[in-house]
């Protein structure tokens, strides 16, 4: 019998899930303990402080709920908002859409607005609403601020400005699941619940903060192992600093999209002003299936690649750039104070990954693998030529 061997580590590059750092995996590999203990509301105690520092407040009021970005936006809405509450609310891809039928099945009066596949929110139209509502009927505004499924970003402050601009009191209610980064959470949604009529128990802020005040922080079990993964995502995101995690992305955006067009192919995104730093939308000739890209990288290559959805289904095929993922990974020091990991096993992190560069070329196999005539070597050149000229040092080697 012969013996078949496994294909190894997949290679990661969905918008989501993405790849989890070495020591947040295992910093989560641990058992129960007693919540209870003194040692639990110590963790979260700091946990609830830094995490204010990911969207740069120093006074706002964070929650800490295991669940998925469903759930994030159930409790957003609920906790905040009443049945028949007018909302505005931006269609622009897939995960909008899901958003909107949950504030419409959730019995909110959900005033549409809609873009193509591909464009961003309708700013003009959200003025005009707002213009018009001397009444202030509208109490919220809902936007996805990047919409994973055609690779488009919204311009939040410019959202902003308009509410400030009419002097609207609507809720500002974003979806960050794959863009978190500077989102003022104000105070006021906390005035709003006060007043919020929707039924919730599970995501009832109104819980969190009773316990928040005796200093235990849990209303019910927490999940032991994902309050030590945050610990530890939270430390690394501070020892490289959010604004060169930001700029990380910036970079890696930008040489995908370098190579998309070096291939001779086009962004989903219309405009360079909604182009996506997380995640990129290619789109494919009429004769090719990209659900086919999507399984040959999966079948031949162990490289996973997001399908097409909805509307852009068998057109577009999507290659996410966030997350755990670097022209080169590094941790810059061994004081790096990082759960369960043993200064010894620093040097496993001292390694230099091109990872994005693999995945462009991967993409390259496949699409010469359908019958595309790409140029192999077209995009990794184009992507290196701007990586090679915008990568700084690694820290720790200067």
């Amino acid at each position: 019998m012969d013996y078949v061997y496994g294909p190894g580590r997949n290679h990661l590059f969905v918008p989501g899930p993405v790849n989890i750092p070495e020591p947040v995996i295992r910093a989560m590999n641990r058992n129960n303990e007693d919540y209870r203990s003194p040692a639990v509301p110590a963790l979260t105690k700091t946990l609830l402080e830094d995490v204010k520092k990911i969207f740069k407040t120093t006074t706002a009021t964070p929650f800490l709920i295991p669940t998925t970005g469903t759930g994030a936006w159930e409790s957003a809405l609920t906790n905040t908002l009443s049945p028949g509450d007018r909302i505005v609310s931006f269609l622009i891809g897939q995960f909008s859409l899901l958003w909107i039928d949950q504030q419409q099945r959730l019995g909110f009066n959900v005033d549409v607005v809609e873009s193509e596949w591909g464009q961003g929110a309708n700013l003009d139209i959200l003025a005009s609403k707002l213009a018009a509502d001397t009444a202030h009927t509208i109490k919220a505004v809902c936007i996805v601020h990047n919409e994973t499924a055609t690779g488009v970003t919204n311009n939040l402050a410019k959202v902003r400005r308009i509410l400030d601009d009419y002097s609207h009191p609507a809720l500002f209610l974003v979806d960050g699941v794959s863009s978190i980064c500077a989102l003022d959470f104000r105070p006021k949604a906390l005035e709003a619940t006060k007043t919020a009529k929707s039924v919730r128990v599970f995501f009832d802020w109104n819980d969190y903060l009773k316990f928040y005040k005796l200093g235990t922080y849990w209303p019910y079990t927490p999940s032991i192992q994902l309050l030590y993964g945050l610990r530890t995502a939270l430390d690394l995101i501070f020892e490289e600093g959010l604004d060169n995690v930001i700029a990380r992305h910036s970079r890696l955006g930008k040489a995908t999209r370098l190579a998309v067009e070096a291939w001779g192919l086009k962004n989903c995104t219309q405009k360079e002003e909604w182009f996506s730093d997380t995640v990129t939308a290619v789109v494919v000739p009429p004769y090719i299936d990209s659900s086919e890209i999507v399984r040959r990288g999966w079948k031949r290559y162990n490289l996973s690649l997001g399908l097409g959805l909805n509307k852009v289904a068998g057109k577009v095929f999507r290659i996410g750039h966030l997350g755990n993922l670097n022209e080169h990974r590094n941790y810059s020091s061994q004081e790096t104070i990082v759960s369960s990991v043993a200064e010894s096993d620093f040097d496993l992190y001292m390694y230099f990954q091109l990872q994005l560069l693999g995945c462009l070329a991967g993409v390259e196999m496949i699409l010469k693998d359908v019958g595309y005539p790409v140029k192999l070597g077209s995009g990794v050149a184009a992507a290196c030529a701007y990586l090679q000229n915008n990568t700084p040092l690694i820290p720790s080697r200067i």
